[in-house]
């Protein structure tokens, strides 16, 4: 799991921003909010424009680092901090596999060009590899089981002419380690891969709203399993919405989706928009439903407050194992009968992020109103 984050000088961030999933406090209640002492579910509060997305990009950046395949790049002008003189911005994740903790550090001057980076397993630093100056230590593998790999081909690798920079010159070496080393099937190399790749963004914002042509076909095609399309329908009750679904294959051998009535109502042309919203929400959860990290955006920015608590308690049903951090405006979602203090952030205009635990001297106790304690300013000093 992960179990801690932190990144600096990434768009809106000059400082460092970070976040401690280890940093649990003892509370009794919404003890499900809490997997292996690490927080598993969060949310964080945070006033327009202070970077909630951002945040959200960045804990997900190393992912793009590790792919085979690039994921399309679109943040090139923007991507360290503005009123910083520094021209990198440096991140590290650390890890939690079966007792080890792995970190791996790396800086970067935009989103495809690395200056270096590093791993270390158990305070032992493993590799390191500055791009810029080819300064290299990779005197330790053996820790990660990978003594026996070539470094000779990764290095040549490194020195392609310069008009391939950005695309195979850049090649992180966590990646082409993974990628050519005979590694044991119980590698912490494998257990992190595996993680990283498992880490999900969703934005649930204004895009979420688009109608059938963008429905990924793969969900409807899930829905002809008649256990999928229950669970889609139970899913769909429990929010509040009382339907019956029912899903026919047209002449032309596409999916249709329909409610259930004497006369068959398409789906899409009759949901509402929250339905609509709720229904792509439901898909990216199934297509990432393995996922490791999920990261919410805006999650409930199209919901009722008692549909949001709904979708909050279904995460924590369907997914006990996964990392979820949630981003809203909501404040009825700032209680303690399904989260906790040390499990609610507010991220600051200064780009701070601090759990509702420690912005208060107050000893939050499970009978205080933590909604209204925020509208009341208790920790206005902290937004």
């Amino acid at each position: 799991m992960l179990k801690r984050f932190e990144v600096t000088n990434y768009k809106n961030f000059k400082e460092k921003i970070m976040i401690d999933f280890s940093n649990v406090d003892g509370y009794q209640f919404s003890t499900d909010c809490i997997t292996e002492q690490l927080i598993s579910k969060m949310i964080i509060y945070g006033r327009n424009a202070t970077g909630k997305t951002n945040f959200g990009k960045a804990l997900l950046d190393i992912r793009d680092n590790l792919a085979l395949v690039r994921f399309v790049r679109n943040q090139e002008g923007n991507y360290l901090n503005a009123d910083s003189a520094e021209e990198y911005a440096e991140f590290a994740y650390t890890f939690l596999f079966d007792g080890d903790e792995l970190i791996y550090k790396y800086r970067k001057r935009s989103e495809t060009i690395l200056l270096d980076e590093e791993l270390l397993l158990n305070g032992i630093r493993c590799f390191y590899y500055n791009f810029d100056s080819l300064d290299a230590d990779f005197s330790n593998l053996k820790y990660l089981d990978a003594d026996t790999v070539i470094i000779e081909r990764y290095m040549q690798s490194m020195a392609l002419p310069e008009e391939n920079e950005g695309s195979v010159s850049m090649l992180p070496f966590l990646r082409w380690l993974i990628n050519n080393t005979a590694l044991p099937g119980d590698s912490v190399l494998l257990k992190l891969d595996d993680f990283i790749k498992r880490m999900v963004m969703i934005t649930v914002g204004s895009s979420m709203m688009n109608g059938p042509r963008r429905m990924n076909e793969s969900f409807l095609e899930m829905l002809t399993d008649n256990d999928a399309l229950k669970d889609f329908e139970e899913f769909l009750n429990i929010m509040g919405i009382a339907c019956s679904l029912v899903i026919k294959q047209l002449p032309d051998g596409q999916n249709q989706l329909y409610f259930k009535h004497e006369q068959l109502l398409p789906f899409y042309e009759n949901a509402s928009s929250g339905t609509i919203a709720l229904t792509n929400l439901y898909r990216r959860f199934e297509m990432g439903k393995t996922a490791t990290v999920m990261y919410l955006d805006e999650f409930d920015a199209f919901y009722h407050y008692e549909m949001s608590e709904n979708i909050i308690k279904f995460l924590k049903k369907k997914f006990p194992q996964c990392q979820i951090i949630m981003t809203t405006h909501n404040t009825n979602l700032m209680t303690n009968r399904f989260m906790r203090p040390d499990c609610l952030f507010i991220l600051s205009g200064s780009g701070s992020l601090t759990a509702l635990s420690n912005a208060t001297v107050r000893e939050l106790r499970e009978g205080h109103n933590l909604e209204k304690m925020y509208i009341s300013g208790e920790f206005e000093r902290y937004e």
